[in-house]
């Protein structure tokens, strides 16, 4: 999964001001965990450094469900 690329796709598309909900952000508390090592929870968690990272959003990471993050670009 290259959700980064998504991410990147999605962003050009979204107008400043805009709001990105992303879904799954906590992946049923795997990503919090270190033990899970798994191909989808490392992908999650590397997008959500990724997310943490980029100046042209700003973040508020919701712990509903399997967790919710909104982007907003800036």
């Amino acid at each position: 999964m290259n959700y980064q690329s998504y991410y990147e796709h999605v962003l050009a598309l979204l107008r400043t001001g805009g709001l990105l909900l992303i879904d799954n952000v906590l992946w049923g508390g795997s990503v919090a965990n270190p033990d899970k090592t798994d191909e989808d929870t490392e992908a999650i968690r590397n997008l959500n450094t990724f997310l943490h990272a980029d100046d042209r959003v700003s973040l508020s990471m919701l712990p509903v469900g399997d967790g919710l993050t909104l982007a907003l670009k800036r």
